[in-house]
């Protein structure tokens, strides 16, 4: 299992996806062009200490994440998060997640643009009820998948 941000703008929310990735043992791919720098103190702030303990890896753009992480391919299903394909995607806790699945989330004023999304039918929505927001925040939503996926693939069995 993976997370994948394509193009974060806010620093504190990538901060906090890193420390929940080293809190679980997932990689975190950061697609560029990433709206902050790596050093950033908001981010570091975010992540504080846990930075060492995560696997971090930065592609340049999303061509060079299709092509070095094998995602897509026999290496895992992408699998898509994004408030512009709702009607079409699956509820979280009903989505038969797989262990080598990326998790991808989009930028948070954006979303995932819709030659990305065409990639792939794989598609999960986090419910919500109607009318009270738009959307949820990018590092709660990651905390939401990530941990529903986990379960649902079995990958928690042996975890206090």
């Amino acid at each position: 299992m993976q997370i994948v941000l394509y193009e974060p703008e806010i620093p504190p929310n990538t901060g906090n996806v890193a420390r929940l990735c080293a809190a679980t043992g997932v990689t975190l791919n950061l697609i560029e062009p990433l709206g902050f720098k790596l050093e950033d103190r908001y981010l570091k702030r975010a992540g504080l200490d846990y930075w060492p303990n995560v696997n971090l890896k930065v592609w340049p753009n999303w061509q060079a994440f299709m092509e070095g992480s094998g995602a897509g391919d026999k290496a895992g299903r992408l699998i898509f998060t994004s408030a512009k394909a709702a009607e079409t995607s699956a509820a979280v806790h009903r989505f038969a997640f797989e262990p080598d699945d990326f998790l991808v989330f989009g930028p948070e004023t954006r979303g995932l643009p819709q030659d990305i999304l065409a990639l792939s039918p794989h598609r999960v929505r986090i419910p919500m009820l109607e009318g009270r927001v738009r959307s949820i925040n990018l590092s709660t939503s990651a905390g939401i998948v990530l941990y529903a996926a986990l379960a649902k693939a079995n990958l928690m069995e042996n975890w206090e």
